[in-house]
This record gives C-alpha cells, sequence and structure tokens, in this order.
C-alpha cells in the first residue's frame, strides 16, 4: 500500500532495478510511491481466496494469473524497459497475451487488474491507478473493499474509456468479463469467519 514518496525526482524501471530489493516500490509517469512491507491478513486472504480461484478456471484459456510482488511495466510508446517510467505491482493480474510476458514480469497491459483497497492506498488506486489503467487499456479493473465487502468494476469500452462502474456487494457470485465462463464465488462471512474481520 502506497504512502508518501520518499525518493523525490524523475525514475525510470532503470533506477528501480538498483534499489534494495528489500523496499517496494511503484513508479506512475516517473514518480516514486513506496509500497507497504506487508499487507494485512485480511488483504491477503482475499489475494489467495481469488487466485486459488482464478488459476483452475484458466486451464486451456491462454491466460495467466500473477498476485504482486509482481512487476507490470507500462511503456508510453516502444522506449526501452530501462527507459519506462511506469512500473506497478497489481495485487492480482491476468495476462491473456503470452507476448507480454518475460522473465522480468510483464510489459504492457494486463487484462484484468484486482487492487485491494486499504486506507492507505485508497487514493491511489481509485485514482492515479485506475486513470493511468484506464490510459494503458486495462479491460477490466476490480477495486475490492474488504471492510465494506464492496466491489467496484471499472471496464473497458469500445471508447477506450471506463464507463460507469458496476458496484456490487461480495457475495453470490461475479462474473468476469475478460474470461468467458469464469465467476467469482464470494466465501460468505458467517461460514467463513477468517473473512469477517475488517482490513
Amino acid at each position: 500500500m502506497p504512502r508518501a514518496a520518499l525518493k523525490t525526482g524523475s525514475f525510470t524501471y532503470g533506477d528501480y532495478c538498483l534499489w534494495p530489493e528489500d523496499e517496494r516500490w511503484e513508479l506512475i509517469d516517473g514518480e516514486a510511491f513506496a509500497m507497504a512491507p506487508a499487507p494485512t491478513r485480511m488483504h491477503q486472504e482475499f489475494v489467495v481466496e481469488l487466485a486459488a480461484q482464478i488459476h483452475p478456471k484458466l486451464a486451456g484459456s491462454g491466460c495467466r494469473v500473477y498476485v504482486a510482488p509482481f512487476d507490470v511495466r507500462l511503456p508510453k510508446h516502444d522506449e526501452s524497459d530501462a527507459r519506462v517510467d511506469t512500473v506497478v505491482q497489481p495485487d492480482l493480474a491476468v495476462i491473456c497475451d503470452p507476448h507480454k510476458l518475460d522473465v522480468k514480469g510483464c510489459r504492457g497491459a494486463p487484462d484484468w487488474i484486482v487492487e485491494i483497497l486499504s486506507p492507505s492506498s485508497a487514493v491511489h488506486d481509485q485514482v492515479r491507478k485506475r486513470a493511468l489503467y484506464e490510459r494503458q487499456g486495462v479491460r477490466e479493473y476490480w477495486l475490492l473493499h474488504p471492510t465494506d465487502r464492496v466491489l467496484t468494476i471499472y471496464r473497458l469500452g469500445a471508447d477506450g474509456a471506463y464507463g460507469k462502474p458496476d458496484v456490487q456487494a461480495l457475495e453470490g457470485q461475479t462474473s468476469v468479463g475478460v474470461v468467458d465462463g469464469l465467476e467469482i464465488h464470494w466465501p460468505a462471512p458467517e461460514t467463513d469467519p477468517l473473512m469477517s474481520t475488517g482490513d
């Protein structure tokens, strides 16, 4: 989860690769945002639950699912990796184009991104990353509010922009638009007590 940037100036992926491995950062348009060293237990409950449901259902689809820390480089044009000034680590990303995957992670927009919100990450995820993902062409962007158990879904329209968000409670199941037949089934707090405590 991001906090106030401690590095000032404009940076690139080339700079990012030289920073200490025990520090987590994201770059958006050259600005560095520090990430919390460890997410909360509730955050991890949702990440693990989502990944466990998604992974087996992607078999044969050509898509792959990855969880943070996983570098997603988002170039503006065809610049070299060292000059890319935007690198993010989504909580969960699904990529359906194998040509975007390499030993460093992903270069180019994932098809589907999920971010788990916390008080410290809300503005970063809801404002900065939403605008970034829309601009980069992320087809589906989910913002999951674990405390309120609410899901906000942005889907890319034919005009290349996110339309009005689809807001729904975390109950029953939710269909994923970018993968045919994929549905996420939400554990009920009354049947899974570990999912009932806020972030």
